[in-house]
């Protein structure tokens, strides 16, 4: 349908029947070779120069991690969860950079300890917190600065810097920031990060950001500073909609090249990175659900299925000022006139509707439901909890091999983690009762 892994009679190869009889719906299927080929398009087009950073915000699960870093991606993270994925899967701490404008001393703590490529910073708060960490661990920690430049980028869906944000420090504090970084001896100022936002579709528009990032950066290379290397953020997207049309690799790539060369020129020892989420990913996943029940209302033609916008909260149109419909089709055999059908899930909400009014086959309970391009910010982003339905089951499709990557959430673990725990006791009594249960 829109990748020749994922089609929809199947994934590489095996049949979405077969998968939901081993899988059980509703849940998530990724395919390996899918997120391979995204790599080596990408590897293809863009200049040799240019290092890959995979962010898993985009999507979490361990085992894309590994397949990723097999690769030799290396790992953008925002979390200590995230940070602990990735040395699980394979990462060495020299490959990883830590982001996110609001890190808690945990999570700096950890990055200390491990000595990761850096702690990219994203206020002076932050880097008082990491010099002290760093300071009483009798380390050197290195870090880079996330600026929130003065320019804007230009047709990005989501806009990340450039106006009022809680990411990055503005670019008016940074010359003087990096004039004082003597005050800091526990920390290397050692890069920069530059985010200009997301789901870019014009390969100029991602070539224009990226030649004001890298102006900038040769700008902040003043008083004897020069970075060890410049973040130029990506942002790069996929179509989901009507009437969007895939970035052009190619054209990204030849816009670039002028650029990176020029950069490779004037700081030759300054590494360059690409950090990628969404592209490499959202293609590479399928959201399985089937039909439970088939109704009309109202005029209106409607299938109930096992999993919705709790498991899929964008095709649920969450965090969109309108609700469009993804790429979706009825998995297997298709068969019939199309009819005109809105797909729910099982929630109790009118805003459960992951397909509105849309032409497929004839419907029974039972049938399969695909939304495409869903391996991105697919679970990861949705109410999982809501109404105690839990994480659906997700697996990973390589070759004839097939791996259950994350288990579906069970009723029993459920209710345990919401076994009470004595935190405080009010009195004494109510102590001495509890040490008796």
């Amino acid at each position: 349908m829109l990748e020749p892994h994922l089609t929809r009679e199947g994934v590489e190869g095996l049949s979405w029947e077969a998968l939901a009889r081993i899988a059980g719906t509703p849940f998530y299927a990724y395919s390996a070779a899918a997120l391979r080929d995204n790599l080596a398009r990408l590897r293809r087009h863009l200049p040799p120069a240019l290092n890959l950073l995979y962010s898993l915000k985009a999507n979490p699960n361990r085992s894309l991690v590994q397949k990723l870093r097999e690769q030799g991606v290396g790992c953008e993270v925002c979390s200590l969860a995230e940070l602990e994925t990735v040395l699980l899967a394979g990462a060495r701490p020299e490959h990883i950079l830590f982001v996110g404008p609001g890190k808690s001393e945990q999570e700096l703590a950890r990055c200390v300890e491990l000595g990761i490529k850096a702690v990219v910073a994203e206020s002076e708060q932050e880097l008082d917190k990491l010099q002290a960490l760093a300071a009483a661990a009798g380390k050197i920690q290195t870090v880079g600065l996330r600026v929130n430049p003065d320019f804007q980028g230009s047709k990005a869906r989501l806009v990340m810097g450039g106006k009022p944000r809680q990411f990055g420090i503005d670019e008016a504090r940074l010359a003087g920031l990096l004039a004082r970084r003597d005050e800091y001896p526990a920390l290397r100022f050692a890069g920069l990060h530059i985010y200009m936002g997301t789901r870019i579709l014009d390969a100029q528009a991602v070539a224009d950001n990226t030649g004001n990032i890298l102006e900038l950066a040769r700008a902040l290379s003043t008083g004897g500073w020069r970075p060890d290397f410049i973040d130029i953020g990506g942002g790069l997207g996929v179509p989901y909609f009507e009437k969007e049309r895939e970035l052009d690799l190619a054209a990204l790539g030849a816009a670039l090249a002028p650029l990176i060369a020029a950069q490779r020129q004037a700081m030759p020892d300054t590494e360059l990175y690409m950090e990628l989420g969404r592209f490499l990913v959202a293609d590479c996943g399928v959201f399985v659900t089937a039909v439970r029940y088939t109704k009309w209302s109202k005029g209106q033609r409607f299938a109930v299925c096992d999993g919705g916008s709790n498991c899929h909260s964008a095709a649920a149109g969450g965090g969109s000022m309108l609700r469009r419909n993804f790429p979706l089709a009825k998995l297997g055999a298709a068969g019939g006139e199309p009819e005109t059908y809105t797909l729910s899930g099982p929630l109790c909400t009118p805003t459960d509707v992951i397909g509105e009014q849309v032409a497929l086959p004839p419907l029974r309970p039972g049938d399969l439901i695909g939304i495409f391009r869903s391996g991105a910010y697919g679970a990861t982003a949705s109410p999982v909890q809501f109404l105690s339905f839990g994480h659906p089951a997700e697996v990973l499709v390589d070759g004839e091999t097939v791996w259950q990557v994350r288990a579906r959430d069970q009723l029993q673990r459920m209710l345990a983690e919401q076994q009470p725990r004595l935190l405080r006791a009010a009195d004494e009594q109510e102590a001495a009762d509890a040490l008796v249960c």
